[in-house]
């Protein structure tokens, strides 16, 4: 299911509480159409300046169809956590991403207050990365603090999906879950386990990003 073909009459959604993340659902009728349902989603919220995005995946191969997929988005930068990544390189491109969460942050509670700033690159930036290579918060790693986290992937236990909001996401931001065909059953079992509301995704998604 391509995003233009979303029903614009859904019931509206719900805003989440003051410090809760907001989850949604973008359901997608068959699998050959997940990819491309993907694409024109960033391609769509990626015009929102200087966004911090997650993309995360479960397995090495979806992570390699989904950077080449996504790497000639005009509006986002982007990277990607691989397992066999030198440390240096790992702490560059966090160490990268969270100059960007600071940005946004300064943006949207205070906004641009001088013309160095003005001139930044404001296109969105997004790291893809699988379970295997989230940041390890037992170790000291700082988690991504992103405001938007996909779930390309939707895992199939509770644990799992806790584990990516603790990692990725800020304390209020938004998550995507893409959802496919008969995983429904396991959106609703993570749903009621989890003690969340899953919503279909507005169409007006920038308004809320």
């Amino acid at each position: 299911m391509a995003m233009d073909t979303i029903d614009a009459s859904s019931p509206p959604f719900h805003t989440a509480a003051s410090g809760h993340p907001r989850h949604f659902y973008l359901a997608v009728d068959r699998l050959q159409f997940k990819m491309p349902t993907v694409v024109e989603l960033l391609d769509l919220v990626g015009q929102r300046p200087c966004l911090p995005i997650i993309v995360c995946c479960s397995t090495r191969d979806d992570l390699d169809s989904l950077c080449s997929s996504l790497s000639s988005l005009p509006f986002i930068s982007s990277s990607a956590l691989y397992s066999d990544l030198a440390d240096d390189q790992r702490a560059s491109i966090l160490d990268k991403f969270r100059h960007l969460t600071a940005r946004w942050n300064h943006i949207n509670h205070v906004g641009a207050t001088n013309e160095d700033d003005a001139e930044k690159d404001d296109r969105s930036h997004m790291i893809i990365v699988t379970d295997a290579c989230l940041p390890l918060l037992a170790s000291g790693e700082l988690p991504f603090n992103a405001h938007l986290l996909i779930n390309y992937d939707l895992p199939a236990k509770k644990e799992t999906y806790g584990r990516r909001l603790t990692t990725c996401l800020t304390a209020d931001g938004i998550v995507i879950n893409m959802v496919v065909g008969g995983e429904v059953v396991t959106l609703k079992s993570i749903e009621e386990s989890s003690n969340i509301v899953m919503q279909e995704m507005p169409m007006q998604i920038l308004d809320i990003l």
